[in-house]
């Protein structure tokens, strides 16, 4: 699993969830079906990765589900845990964010709302070996 983009962006998020603070993520659907990727599973294991792929963590999905971005509720916008004051400040930096890759959204847009669990982290204390997924 990759975060936000290179650089600052994807430091930042991979740190919150170190920290325990993130404990979701949010993705345009459009992504997956263009990218032929499978949504995540409930279940599923997942490799937090840095820039170089480096494997950061292991997450565990405790949570999938696929809303209009106009609906994402306001407790999924908190576990993100991006310092969002509101879901309107939370919707503005994710289509700020969205428009700035290239793929603006609408209130229609569908997103796809993971949550997720820290399983392991760190030196030492990351599993090796098949990941279940």
């Amino acid at each position: 699993m990759d975060l936000g983009t290179p650089g600052e962006l994807r430091t930042r998020l991979n740190t919150l969830v170190l920290a325990g603070v993130k404990t979701a993520t949010a993705g345009l659907l459009r992504e997956y079906v263009d990218e032929g990727e499978e949504l995540e599973h409930v279940g599923e294991h997942l490799a937090l990765v840095d820039d170089a792929d480096s494997l950061l963590a292991v997450v565990q999905v405790t949570g999938v589900e696929v809303t209009r971005f106009a609906e994402v509720p306001w407790d999924f916008a908190r576990a993100e845990g991006e310092g969002d004051r509101s879901i309107e400040e939370w919707r503005a930096g994710h289509a700020a964010y969205w428009a700035r890759a290239g793929t603006p959204v609408t209130d229609d847009s569908e997103i796809v709302c993971v949550r997720f669990r820290l399983v392991s982290a760190g030196v030492g204390d990351i599993p090796t070996g098949d990941l279940g997924t």
